[in-house]
Protein backbone atom coordinates (compact mmCIF):
# COMPACT_ATOMS: atom_id res chain seq x y z
CA UNK A 1 0.00 0.00 0.00
CA UNK A 2 1.43 3.75 -1.02
CA UNK A 3 0.02 6.35 0.58
CA UNK A 4 0.39 9.86 -1.04
CA UNK A 5 1.28 12.70 1.07
CA UNK A 6 -0.40 15.07 -1.14
CA UNK A 7 -4.13 13.52 -0.41
CA UNK A 8 -3.65 14.01 3.53
CA UNK A 9 -1.45 16.08 5.89
CA UNK A 10 -2.83 14.00 8.69
CA UNK A 11 -1.09 11.86 10.27
CA UNK A 12 -2.60 7.82 9.82
CA UNK A 13 -5.20 6.87 12.59
CA UNK A 14 -2.76 4.76 14.60
CA UNK A 15 -0.49 7.72 15.30
CA UNK A 16 -3.19 10.01 15.83
CA UNK A 17 -3.59 11.48 19.66
CA UNK A 18 -3.47 9.56 22.68
CA UNK A 19 -6.90 11.43 23.68
CA UNK A 20 -8.43 11.15 20.25
CA UNK A 21 -7.59 7.64 20.27
CA UNK A 22 -8.11 6.52 23.50
CA UNK A 23 -4.66 5.48 24.74
CA UNK A 24 -2.88 6.21 27.38
CA UNK A 25 1.10 7.18 27.54
CA UNK A 26 2.17 4.01 28.22
CA UNK A 27 0.02 2.49 25.81
CA UNK A 28 0.57 4.72 23.11
CA UNK A 29 4.59 4.49 24.00
CA UNK A 30 4.12 0.35 23.74
CA UNK A 31 1.60 0.87 20.77
CA UNK A 32 4.51 3.43 18.85
CA UNK A 33 7.41 0.79 18.97
CA UNK A 34 5.35 -2.07 17.36
CA UNK A 35 3.68 0.84 14.59
CA UNK A 36 7.08 1.72 13.48
CA UNK A 37 10.74 2.86 13.53
CA UNK A 38 11.72 5.92 15.12
CA UNK A 39 13.40 7.41 12.85
CA UNK A 40 13.90 11.08 14.34
CA UNK A 41 15.76 9.60 17.15
CA UNK A 42 17.12 6.17 16.40
CA UNK A 43 19.83 5.23 13.56
CA UNK A 44 17.25 4.09 11.59
CA UNK A 45 16.64 7.68 10.45
CA UNK A 46 16.00 7.90 6.44
CA UNK A 47 19.17 9.77 5.98
CA UNK A 48 20.60 10.09 1.93
CA UNK A 49 23.09 7.85 2.78
CA UNK A 50 21.43 6.02 4.40
CA UNK A 51 18.98 5.54 1.73
CA UNK A 52 21.76 5.43 -1.16
CA UNK A 53 23.10 2.19 1.42
CA UNK A 54 19.57 0.56 1.27
CA UNK A 55 19.25 1.23 -2.26
CA UNK A 56 22.39 -0.72 -2.93
CA UNK A 57 22.42 -3.66 -0.65
CA UNK A 58 19.11 -3.96 -0.77
CA UNK A 59 19.12 -5.42 2.49
CA UNK A 60 15.75 -3.10 4.25
CA UNK A 61 12.55 -2.07 2.30
CA UNK A 62 9.60 -1.12 4.36
CA UNK A 63 6.31 -2.37 3.18
CA UNK A 64 4.67 0.74 3.37
CA UNK A 65 7.23 2.70 1.52
CA UNK A 66 7.01 2.89 -2.68
CA UNK A 67 9.96 1.01 -3.46
CA UNK A 68 9.88 1.95 -7.55
CA UNK A 69 12.14 4.90 -6.94
CA UNK A 70 15.49 4.70 -8.36
CA UNK A 71 18.99 7.33 -8.77
CA UNK A 72 16.94 9.05 -11.16
CA UNK A 73 13.65 9.33 -9.39
CA UNK A 74 14.41 10.36 -5.31
CA UNK A 75 12.05 8.83 -3.16
CA UNK A 76 9.13 10.63 -2.37
CA UNK A 77 8.18 11.79 1.17
CA UNK A 78 6.17 9.35 2.80
CA UNK A 79 4.43 10.00 6.12
CA UNK A 80 7.05 8.49 8.11
CA UNK A 81 9.10 12.13 7.15
CA UNK A 82 6.47 14.16 8.49
CA UNK A 83 6.95 15.59 11.95
CA UNK A 84 4.90 14.11 15.29
CA UNK A 85 5.82 14.90 18.04
CA UNK A 86 4.44 11.55 19.24
CA UNK A 87 7.40 9.76 17.78
CA UNK A 88 9.65 12.04 19.89
CA UNK A 89 8.40 11.40 23.07
CA UNK A 90 9.64 7.54 23.55
CA UNK A 91 11.73 7.75 26.56
CA UNK A 92 15.38 5.63 27.68
CA UNK A 93 13.18 2.69 28.28
CA UNK A 94 11.76 2.13 25.16
CA UNK A 95 14.81 3.21 23.06
CA UNK A 96 15.49 -1.33 22.97
CA UNK A 97 12.17 -1.58 21.72
CA UNK A 98 12.27 1.26 19.05
CA UNK A 99 15.89 0.44 18.05
CA UNK A 100 14.84 -3.00 16.63
CA UNK A 101 11.44 -2.08 15.80
CA UNK A 102 11.05 -2.80 12.01
CA UNK A 103 9.06 -4.58 9.50
CA UNK A 104 7.85 -7.97 10.23
CA UNK A 105 10.81 -10.51 9.48
CA UNK A 106 13.33 -8.29 8.73
CA UNK A 107 16.46 -6.34 10.63
CA UNK A 108 18.43 -4.06 9.69
CA UNK A 109 21.62 -5.62 11.76
CA UNK A 110 23.78 -8.64 9.92
CA UNK A 111 23.80 -10.52 13.66
CA UNK A 112 20.22 -10.57 13.76
CA UNK A 113 20.32 -12.01 10.88
CA UNK A 114 20.49 -15.43 12.72
CA UNK A 115 17.31 -17.80 13.06
CA UNK A 116 16.58 -17.80 16.89
CA UNK A 117 13.78 -19.01 18.93
CA UNK A 118 10.46 -16.85 18.29
CA UNK A 119 9.70 -16.99 22.03
CA UNK A 120 13.70 -15.83 22.97
CA UNK A 121 14.22 -18.78 25.99
CA UNK A 122 15.90 -21.97 23.45
CA UNK A 123 13.53 -24.05 25.88
CA UNK A 124 10.80 -23.29 28.25
CA UNK A 125 9.51 -25.89 30.33
CA UNK A 126 6.04 -24.24 30.82
CA UNK A 127 5.54 -24.90 27.10
CA UNK A 128 6.65 -28.90 26.64
CA UNK A 129 4.06 -31.15 26.28
CA UNK A 130 3.53 -33.78 29.20
CA UNK A 131 4.66 -37.28 28.75
CA UNK A 132 2.52 -39.94 29.22
CA UNK A 133 2.85 -42.38 31.54
CA UNK A 134 3.53 -45.92 30.48
CA UNK A 135 0.10 -47.88 29.80
CA UNK A 136 -0.55 -50.76 32.03
CA UNK A 137 -0.65 -54.31 30.22
CA UNK A 138 -4.79 -54.68 30.21
CA UNK A 139 -5.62 -50.75 28.93
CA UNK A 140 -2.76 -51.73 26.47
CA UNK A 141 -4.27 -54.77 25.35
CA UNK A 142 -7.71 -53.51 24.61
CA UNK A 143 -7.34 -49.55 23.75
CA UNK A 144 -3.79 -48.62 23.49
CA UNK A 145 -3.68 -47.08 26.60
CA UNK A 146 -3.27 -43.21 26.98
CA UNK A 147 -2.56 -43.38 22.91
CA UNK A 148 -4.21 -39.72 22.22
CA UNK A 149 -7.35 -40.72 20.61
CA UNK A 150 -6.78 -38.47 18.26
CA UNK A 151 -4.13 -39.72 16.79
CA UNK A 152 -5.73 -43.01 16.99
CA UNK A 153 -8.64 -42.16 14.76
CA UNK A 154 -6.40 -41.31 12.20
CA UNK A 155 -4.34 -44.25 12.20
CA UNK A 156 -7.65 -46.31 12.15
CA UNK A 157 -8.60 -44.22 8.70
CA UNK A 158 -5.00 -44.92 7.08
CA UNK A 159 -4.94 -48.81 7.73
CA UNK A 160 -2.26 -48.49 10.88
CA UNK A 161 -2.63 -51.04 13.20
CA UNK A 162 -0.85 -51.81 16.28
CA UNK A 163 2.18 -53.62 14.93
CA UNK A 164 3.81 -53.36 11.38
CA UNK A 165 4.55 -57.00 10.53
CA UNK A 166 2.20 -60.23 10.78
CA UNK A 167 4.19 -63.18 12.67
CA UNK A 168 1.90 -65.48 13.36
CA UNK A 169 0.27 -65.51 9.85
CA UNK A 170 3.84 -65.56 8.54
CA UNK A 171 4.28 -68.67 10.74
CA UNK A 172 1.20 -70.32 10.19
CA UNK A 173 1.48 -69.86 6.14
CA UNK A 174 5.00 -71.16 6.07
CA UNK A 175 3.74 -74.18 8.80
CA UNK A 176 0.73 -74.91 6.39
CA UNK A 177 2.87 -75.10 3.08
CA UNK A 178 5.15 -77.49 5.00
CA UNK A 179 2.40 -79.26 6.05
CA UNK A 180 1.09 -79.48 2.48
CA UNK A 181 4.57 -80.84 0.91
CA UNK A 182 4.45 -83.72 3.60
CA UNK A 183 1.57 -84.48 2.30
CA UNK A 184 2.33 -84.95 -1.46
CA UNK A 185 5.30 -86.83 -0.27
CA UNK A 186 3.17 -88.98 1.98
CA UNK A 187 0.77 -89.30 -1.14
CA UNK A 188 3.40 -90.04 -3.37
CA UNK A 189 4.89 -92.89 -1.14
CA UNK A 190 1.39 -94.98 -1.21
CA UNK A 191 -0.01 -94.06 -4.47
CA UNK A 192 3.13 -93.71 -6.45
CA UNK A 193 2.32 -90.19 -7.43
CA UNK A 194 1.83 -86.92 -5.48
CA UNK A 195 -1.20 -85.85 -6.46
CA UNK A 196 -4.07 -88.77 -5.92
CA UNK A 197 -5.56 -89.83 -9.67
CA UNK A 198 -6.92 -93.17 -8.54
CA UNK A 199 -9.62 -94.58 -7.98
CA UNK A 200 -10.50 -91.35 -8.20
CA UNK A 201 -9.39 -87.69 -8.97
CA UNK A 202 -9.07 -85.40 -6.37
CA UNK A 203 -10.40 -82.10 -7.76
CA UNK A 204 -8.57 -80.17 -5.58
CA UNK A 205 -5.39 -81.77 -7.01
CA UNK A 206 -4.20 -83.01 -3.80
CA UNK A 207 -3.38 -86.28 -1.70
CA UNK A 208 -6.29 -89.48 -1.43
CA UNK A 209 -8.79 -88.75 1.37
CA UNK A 210 -7.13 -91.72 3.36
CA UNK A 211 -3.92 -90.35 3.62
CA UNK A 212 -5.59 -86.81 4.53
CA UNK A 213 -7.49 -88.35 7.19
CA UNK A 214 -4.17 -90.73 8.18
CA UNK A 215 -2.41 -87.37 8.63
CA UNK A 216 -4.85 -85.73 11.10
CA UNK A 217 -8.44 -84.92 8.93
CA UNK A 218 -11.69 -84.47 11.42
CA UNK A 219 -13.22 -87.58 10.63
CA UNK A 220 -15.52 -88.83 13.78
CA UNK A 221 -14.71 -92.66 13.29
CA UNK A 222 -11.56 -91.42 14.71
CA UNK A 223 -12.56 -89.50 17.26
CA UNK A 224 -15.12 -91.08 19.11
CA UNK A 225 -17.30 -94.38 18.76
CA UNK A 226 -19.64 -94.10 15.78
CA UNK A 227 -21.77 -96.90 15.71
CA UNK A 228 -22.21 -96.72 11.65
CA UNK A 229 -18.31 -97.23 11.38
CA UNK A 230 -17.13 -98.88 14.13
CA UNK A 231 -13.14 -99.58 14.67
CA UNK A 232 -12.93 -102.84 12.82
CA UNK A 233 -14.78 -101.21 9.88
CA UNK A 234 -12.81 -102.06 5.95
CA UNK A 235 -12.37 -99.09 3.92
CA UNK A 236 -9.70 -98.25 1.01
CA UNK A 237 -6.33 -98.58 1.93
CA UNK A 238 -4.07 -95.09 1.32
CA UNK A 239 -2.49 -97.27 -1.34
CA UNK A 240 -5.58 -98.23 -3.11
CA UNK A 241 -5.57 -97.01 -6.49
CA UNK A 242 -8.82 -99.58 -8.07
CA UNK A 243 -12.26 -98.43 -8.39
CA UNK A 244 -13.44 -100.21 -6.89
CA UNK A 245 -11.21 -100.41 -4.31
CA UNK A 246 -9.44 -103.60 -3.98
CA UNK A 247 -7.24 -103.23 -0.84
CA UNK A 248 -8.82 -102.59 2.42
CA UNK A 249 -7.62 -101.70 5.81
CA UNK A 250 -9.73 -100.95 9.03
CA UNK A 251 -10.72 -97.88 10.31
CA UNK A 252 -8.24 -97.82 13.19
CA UNK A 253 -5.38 -98.40 10.61
CA UNK A 254 -6.32 -95.55 8.50
CA UNK A 255 -6.36 -93.09 11.91
CA UNK A 256 -2.82 -94.11 12.53
CA UNK A 257 -1.52 -91.84 15.74
CA UNK A 258 -0.96 -95.58 17.18
CA UNK A 259 -4.16 -96.78 16.86
CA UNK A 260 -6.91 -96.77 19.75
CA UNK A 261 -5.08 -99.47 21.84
CA UNK A 262 -8.34 -101.56 22.59
CA UNK A 263 -10.53 -98.13 23.42
CA UNK A 264 -12.92 -96.06 21.76
CA UNK A 265 -11.73 -93.85 19.65
CA UNK A 266 -10.65 -90.58 21.04
CA UNK A 267 -8.21 -88.80 18.73
CA UNK A 268 -9.27 -85.45 20.34
CA UNK A 269 -6.79 -83.53 18.96
CA UNK A 270 -8.36 -83.53 15.48
CA UNK A 271 -10.40 -80.55 16.03
CA UNK A 272 -6.71 -79.15 15.54
CA UNK A 273 -4.69 -80.70 13.37
CA UNK A 274 -7.54 -80.21 10.61
CA UNK A 275 -6.36 -76.53 10.15
CA UNK A 276 -3.02 -77.25 9.34
CA UNK A 277 -4.02 -79.47 6.60
CA UNK A 278 -5.06 -79.22 3.24
CA UNK A 279 -7.58 -80.94 0.28
CA UNK A 280 -4.93 -79.99 -2.78
CA UNK A 281 -2.76 -77.23 -4.22
CA UNK A 282 -6.32 -75.20 -4.89
CA UNK A 283 -7.48 -75.43 -1.58
CA UNK A 284 -4.50 -74.68 0.04
CA UNK A 285 -3.63 -71.37 -2.75
CA UNK A 286 -6.81 -70.08 -1.49
CA UNK A 287 -6.70 -69.90 1.96
CA UNK A 288 -3.38 -68.78 1.91
CA UNK A 289 -4.41 -65.81 -0.11
CA UNK A 290 -6.96 -65.10 2.23
CA UNK A 291 -4.76 -65.43 5.08
CA UNK A 292 -1.95 -63.20 4.23
CA UNK A 293 -4.28 -60.46 3.25
CA UNK A 294 -7.21 -60.01 4.88
CA UNK A 295 -5.75 -62.32 8.24
CA UNK A 296 -2.65 -60.37 8.17
CA UNK A 297 -4.20 -57.05 8.20
CA UNK A 298 -6.22 -58.01 11.19
CA UNK A 299 -3.11 -59.22 12.76
CA UNK A 300 -1.95 -55.73 12.23
CA UNK A 301 -4.95 -54.43 13.63
CA UNK A 302 -5.12 -56.67 16.44
CA UNK A 303 -1.77 -57.19 17.65
CA UNK A 304 -0.07 -61.16 17.47
CA UNK A 305 -1.84 -62.16 20.62
CA UNK A 306 -5.19 -61.58 20.22
CA UNK A 307 -5.56 -62.50 16.79
CA UNK A 308 -3.87 -65.68 17.74
CA UNK A 309 -6.76 -66.38 20.12
CA UNK A 310 -9.05 -65.13 17.80
CA UNK A 311 -7.87 -67.40 14.74
CA UNK A 312 -7.37 -70.56 16.79
CA UNK A 313 -10.99 -70.83 18.56
CA UNK A 314 -12.75 -69.85 15.39
CA UNK A 315 -10.94 -72.66 13.64
CA UNK A 316 -11.46 -75.34 16.24
CA UNK A 317 -14.91 -74.11 16.91
CA UNK A 318 -15.36 -74.74 13.44
CA UNK A 319 -14.19 -77.76 13.56
CA UNK A 320 -16.86 -78.69 16.66
CA UNK A 321 -19.91 -77.42 14.88
CA UNK A 322 -18.80 -79.59 11.74
CA UNK A 323 -18.38 -82.78 13.71
CA UNK A 324 -21.93 -82.04 15.17
CA UNK A 325 -23.84 -81.47 12.00
CA UNK A 326 -21.56 -82.87 8.80
CA UNK A 327 -22.05 -86.95 7.74
CA UNK A 328 -19.70 -88.40 9.83
CA UNK A 329 -17.85 -90.76 7.12
CA UNK A 330 -16.88 -87.43 5.57
CA UNK A 331 -13.38 -86.46 6.06
CA UNK A 332 -12.48 -82.25 6.24
CA UNK A 333 -9.88 -80.32 6.45
CA UNK A 334 -8.91 -76.77 6.01
CA UNK A 335 -8.09 -73.45 7.84
CA UNK A 336 -11.02 -72.20 6.04
CA UNK A 337 -13.17 -71.63 9.50
CA UNK A 338 -9.92 -69.92 10.96
CA UNK A 339 -9.87 -67.71 8.06
CA UNK A 340 -13.78 -67.09 8.30
CA UNK A 341 -13.02 -65.88 11.90
CA UNK A 342 -10.86 -63.16 10.82
CA UNK A 343 -13.32 -62.34 8.52
CA UNK A 344 -15.62 -61.79 11.22
CA UNK A 345 -13.50 -59.38 13.17
CA UNK A 346 -13.49 -56.69 10.22
CA UNK A 347 -17.60 -56.90 10.80
CA UNK A 348 -16.76 -56.10 14.31
CA UNK A 349 -14.51 -53.20 13.17
CA UNK A 350 -17.41 -52.21 10.72
CA UNK A 351 -20.14 -51.38 13.49
CA UNK A 352 -17.78 -50.47 16.06
CA UNK A 353 -16.14 -47.49 13.88
CA UNK A 354 -18.73 -46.79 11.98
CA UNK A 355 -18.30 -43.15 11.22
CA UNK A 356 -14.60 -43.53 11.03
CA UNK A 357 -15.40 -46.11 7.65
CA UNK A 358 -15.38 -44.85 3.61
CA UNK A 359 -19.03 -45.58 3.02
CA UNK A 360 -19.73 -47.36 4.97
CA UNK A 361 -23.33 -48.55 4.00
CA UNK A 362 -21.71 -49.72 0.53
CA UNK A 363 -19.04 -51.83 2.47
CA UNK A 364 -21.48 -53.63 4.15
CA UNK A 365 -22.99 -54.69 1.60
CA UNK A 366 -20.03 -56.20 0.01
CA UNK A 367 -19.31 -57.87 3.00
CA UNK A 368 -22.48 -58.93 2.47
CA UNK A 369 -22.21 -60.45 -0.96
CA UNK A 370 -18.47 -61.80 0.07
CA UNK A 371 -19.56 -63.62 2.64
CA UNK A 372 -22.90 -65.06 1.49
CA UNK A 373 -20.24 -66.31 -2.07
CA UNK A 374 -17.95 -67.44 0.77
CA UNK A 375 -19.95 -70.02 2.54
CA UNK A 376 -22.12 -71.13 0.00
CA UNK A 377 -18.82 -72.76 -2.34
CA UNK A 378 -17.01 -73.83 1.07
CA UNK A 379 -17.88 -76.23 3.67
CA UNK A 380 -20.80 -74.37 5.48
CA UNK A 381 -20.76 -75.91 9.22
CA UNK A 382 -17.43 -74.80 9.49
CA UNK A 383 -17.08 -72.05 7.86
CA UNK A 384 -20.27 -70.83 10.04
CA UNK A 385 -18.91 -72.28 13.13
CA UNK A 386 -15.48 -69.95 12.50
CA UNK A 387 -17.82 -66.78 11.65
CA UNK A 388 -19.55 -67.24 15.19
CA UNK A 389 -17.07 -67.49 17.33
CA UNK A 390 -14.71 -64.84 14.96
CA UNK A 391 -17.68 -61.97 16.13
CA UNK A 392 -17.31 -63.51 19.90
CA UNK A 393 -13.69 -63.56 20.51
CA UNK A 394 -12.86 -60.63 18.31
CA UNK A 395 -15.51 -58.49 20.00
CA UNK A 396 -13.49 -59.49 22.89
CA UNK A 397 -9.66 -58.87 21.97
CA UNK A 398 -10.41 -56.19 19.21
CA UNK A 399 -9.11 -52.33 19.94
CA UNK A 400 -11.80 -50.20 19.59
CA UNK A 401 -11.98 -46.85 19.77
CA UNK A 402 -14.26 -45.15 22.01
CA UNK A 403 -14.79 -41.31 21.74
CA UNK A 404 -17.83 -41.13 23.90
CA UNK A 405 -18.48 -42.89 27.52
CA UNK A 406 -21.53 -44.23 26.00
CA UNK A 407 -19.81 -46.08 23.05
CA UNK A 408 -17.46 -47.50 25.41
CA UNK A 409 -20.31 -48.41 27.56
CA UNK A 410 -22.01 -50.08 24.83
CA UNK A 411 -18.83 -52.04 23.93
CA UNK A 412 -17.86 -53.45 27.18
CA UNK A 413 -20.98 -54.64 27.73
CA UNK A 414 -20.87 -56.38 24.28
CA UNK A 415 -17.36 -57.64 25.07
CA UNK A 416 -18.39 -59.36 28.98
CA UNK A 417 -21.43 -60.72 27.00
CA UNK A 418 -19.24 -62.54 23.99
CA UNK A 419 -16.82 -64.46 26.27
CA UNK A 420 -19.17 -66.24 27.78
CA UNK A 421 -21.52 -66.93 24.99
CA UNK A 422 -18.52 -68.60 23.39
CA UNK A 423 -17.31 -70.69 26.17
CA UNK A 424 -21.03 -71.85 26.85
CA UNK A 425 -21.05 -72.49 22.49
CA UNK A 426 -18.04 -74.82 23.11
CA UNK A 427 -19.10 -76.76 26.13
CA UNK A 428 -22.77 -77.39 24.72
CA UNK A 429 -21.56 -78.37 21.43
CA UNK A 430 -18.41 -80.69 22.15
CA UNK A 431 -20.80 -82.71 24.83
CA UNK A 432 -22.96 -83.11 22.23
CA UNK A 433 -20.84 -84.22 20.21
CA UNK A 434 -19.84 -86.80 22.52
CA UNK A 435 -22.68 -87.90 24.43
CA UNK A 436 -25.43 -87.77 21.84
CA UNK A 437 -26.41 -87.90 18.27
CA UNK A 438 -26.14 -85.03 16.63
CA UNK A 439 -28.68 -86.08 13.92
CA UNK A 440 -31.23 -86.36 16.34
CA UNK A 441 -30.72 -82.54 17.81
CA UNK A 442 -30.57 -81.34 14.09
CA UNK A 443 -31.54 -83.48 10.94
CA UNK A 444 -31.98 -81.42 8.69
CA UNK A 445 -28.31 -79.83 9.31
CA UNK A 446 -26.38 -82.59 7.06
CA UNK A 447 -27.53 -80.35 4.14
CA UNK A 448 -25.22 -77.97 5.19
CA UNK A 449 -22.11 -79.99 4.04
CA UNK A 450 -24.08 -82.61 1.55
CA UNK A 451 -25.51 -81.76 -1.74
CA UNK A 452 -28.27 -84.81 -2.27
CA UNK A 453 -27.98 -87.09 -5.12
CA UNK A 454 -28.58 -90.81 -5.72
CA UNK A 455 -24.51 -91.09 -5.53
CA UNK A 456 -24.66 -90.51 -1.53
CA UNK A 457 -27.88 -91.25 -1.21
CA UNK A 458 -29.41 -88.29 -0.92
CA UNK A 459 -27.23 -87.58 1.83
CA UNK A 460 -28.71 -90.23 4.31
CA UNK A 461 -26.23 -92.46 5.78
CA UNK A 462 -22.62 -92.07 6.71
CA UNK A 463 -21.57 -90.50 3.31
CA UNK A 464 -18.43 -93.53 3.71
CA UNK A 465 -18.46 -96.54 1.40
CA UNK A 466 -16.95 -99.44 3.36
CA UNK A 467 -16.92 -102.98 3.26
CA UNK A 468 -18.41 -105.01 6.30
CA UNK A 469 -15.65 -106.66 8.57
Amino acid sequence: MIIDPQSSSSPPPFYSDSKKSGYGDDEKNARGSVAGPDYSSSSLAPTKDKDDHAAQSLSFQHPYEDTSYSSAHPRQPSYYDQPDSYLNKSNDSDQSLVKNAGPAGRTSRYEDLEVADPHGDPYDSSRALPVGEKPGAIAKFFNGGRYPLEQRIEDKKRGIGRQRYPFVVWALTAAMTGVFIYELVLNNREQGTPLSFKPVVNPMLGPSSSALVNLGARFPPCMKLVAEIPPNTQMACMNNTANPPDRFCTVETICGFGGFGGKEPNQWFRFITPIFLHAGIIHLLLNMLAQLTLSAQIEREMGSGGFFLTYFAAGIFGNVLGGNFALVGIPSVGASGAVFGTIAVTWVDLFAHWRYHYRPVRKLVFMTIELAIGVAIGYIPSHLGGFLVGILVGTFFYPVISATRRHKLIMWIFRLAALPIAIVLFVVLTRNFYTSDPYAACAGCRFLSCFPTNANNHCKGTGLTTVPA
